[in-house]
């Protein structure tokens, strides 16, 4: 009775996860065909705008399309289903197996989205002048262009990238993006079309068509706009580029089916998180241990949400005693960059009774100084680029974007390096493991006094040249721009080496003093 029980509750359970998988899978599905039509009765509403208008948004759009294919398999991870070596039993002809697998790809979801799009622009296209049959010519061969590279998006990901990405590393690829795809979004959303393509983007634009990103769209739209050189570059463009992309993967078939599997493919099965993404050295066990902390422990999580509320609460206090508006938006970030490279200031102290492992191992100095500034990196990187583009675009004077990075990253950096120093030199008692993170215990020394202080104030004594160009570039003028950014890089990378160099020193010598302190505090 128990036996049929048993099987009854595993059929039960197998029917729910098929049935969930279900459901998933028709949730994506219902996902992509409004997206698709979200984005295709967009490009229609291209028809009668100016030829200008309808090239900018195209061609960066068909430039993005094609690197999502490209690079959406790294990032994503999925199995991939046409994977070469899943037909090398079949005693397929290695010759034939490039082509069988390009026409098996057209046969998807997303091959038919980007089919739907491509018609779309083709419609467009010839409603602003391009003669039909070469835009059905030409759009055939961006189609194959882009599929082609999803397959070699995935052909690169089975050989060089883990078979199942981590968390961890997903991760890390959506910090990649937010840093990189972020400002540029929010820069573009800030300028003033009126109708017509602003100088900045127009010259982005007919870079962008020129590439094989987005030839086969500016081909198209160069035609429409009676451009015929650039059209014709355009075009030799976007065939050598569905050529290299064919021979490419052609290449990547033989590879994959004359390599084996790479044993380190396990890894990242292993459950390991971090320890199993990162470096197996003494910085990346650091770096992965201090990632774990920072994430879970809500000592450590509170410390991280309260920096950006203060940031922004900096300039309520502004705005009452009667700072102008366009002074006081510009505090929040420097604000934010000098409390993210201050939190480390006392990092040894949260390891508790856990920093014997660095001592009796020993860990050298640097990589323990290093290791522990990831976390605050992988956080503070996101949200500063995040939020120097909003603060310009709430402000409207995109010639601070130089100097407003040069200072942020003067700030983030030499706090980074201050607290490098002070953490080994002045910890102080902090609540346990598992207390409150606002319960505040008794130090037994008065070194908590002046080490917080020390990390803060030595981190605005070596960004005031930095601070001073700043002031300079709002005031008189952006010629103070370039050397504003670069002096603050400078400075901030300068006073990071130093403060992990004499930091990591004194943790080689002091590791005893700090035993007997994390002990007893």
């Amino acid at each position: 009775m128990a036996a049929h029980v048993l099987r009854l509750r595993a059929a039960l359970l197998v029917g729910a996860l098929r049935g969930a998988h279900r459901g998933r899978t028709i949730g994506l599905l219902a996902i992509v065909v409004v997206l698709t039509s979200v984005v295709c009765a967009a490009v229609l509403s291209l028809d009668d705008a100016p030829v200008a208008v309808a090239r900018t948004v195209i061609v960066l759009g068909s430039a993005a399309i094609l690197l999502g294919f490209l690079v959406g398999p790294m990032l994503v991870g999925s199995t991939d289903q046409l994977d070469p070596r899943r037909f090398a039993v079949f005693g397929v002809d290695e010759r034939h197996m490039p082509w069988i697998l390009a026409l098996a790809a057209f046969v998807s979801v997303p091959s038919f989205a980007l089919v739907a799009v491509n018609v779309c622009v083709s419609i467009v296209a010839v409603q602003l002048g391009t003669p039909w049959p070469v835009a059905v010519l030409v759009g055939i061969v961006g189609v194959v262009s882009t599929v082609l590279a999803a397959r070699i998006g995935m052909a690169v990901s089975s050989l060089v990238l883990p078979e199942r990405r981590s968390r961890e590393l997903t991760a890390l690829f959506a910090l990649a993006i937010i840093v990189i795809a972020f400002p540029v979004a929010v820069f573009l959303a800030s300028l003033k079309w009126d109708g017509r393509v602003p100088e900045a983007v127009a010259s982005i634009t007919s870079t962008v068509a020129l590439t094989p990103l987005a030839a086969p769209s500016g081909f198209l739209f160069a035609l429409a706009a009676g451009d015929g050189a650039g059209a014709w570059v355009a075009l030799v463009i976007a065939v050598l580029t569905a050529a290299a992309l064919w021979l490419l993967w052609s290449w990547l078939v033989r590879r994959l089916l004359t390599t084996t599997e790479r044993p380190v493919s396990s890894r990242e099965r292993t459950g390991l998180g971090w320890f199993g993404l990162l470096p197996s050295t003494p910085f990346g066990a650091i770096a992965a241990r201090s990632l774990v902390y920072w994430l879970r422990d809500r000592r450590y999580i509170m410390n991280l949400i309260v920096v950006p509320v203060a940031g922004v609460l900096t300039v309520l206090p502004l705005l009452v005693a009667g700072v102008p508006l366009e002074v006081a938006a510009l505090v929040p970030v420097p604000v934010m960059a000098l409390f993210f490279g201050w939190l480390p200031h006392n990092d040894v102290a949260y390891d508790s009774t856990a920093l014997w492992t660095h001592v009796a191992s020993g860990v050298r100095g640097i990589p323990d100084r290093l290791g522990r500034l990831v976390p605050v990196i992988l956080v503070a990187v996101p949200v500063l680029a995040v939020s120097v583009p909003l603060t310009l675009l709430w402000i409207s004077d995109w010639r601070l974007l130089l100097p407003l990075t040069g200072l942020a990253a003067s700030l983030l950096l030499s706090a980074l390096g201050a607290s490098s120093v002070v953490s080994v030199v002045a910890p102080y008692a902090v609540s346990r493991p598992g207390d409150s993170p606002f319960q505040q215990p008794q130090r037994p020394t008065s070194r908590g006094a002046y080490g917080p202080a020390a990390a803060f104030l030595g981190a605005i004594v070596v960004s005031i040249p930095t601070l001073w160009l700043f002031v300079l570039t709002a005031a008189e003028g952006a010629q103070y721009a370039p050397a504003t950014l670069w002096a603050g890089i400078a400075t901030g990378v300068g006073a990071l080496i130093i403060g992990v160099a004499v930091g990591g020193r004194i943790f080689e010598r002091g590791g005893e003093r700090l035993m007997e302190f994390v002990e007893t505090a």
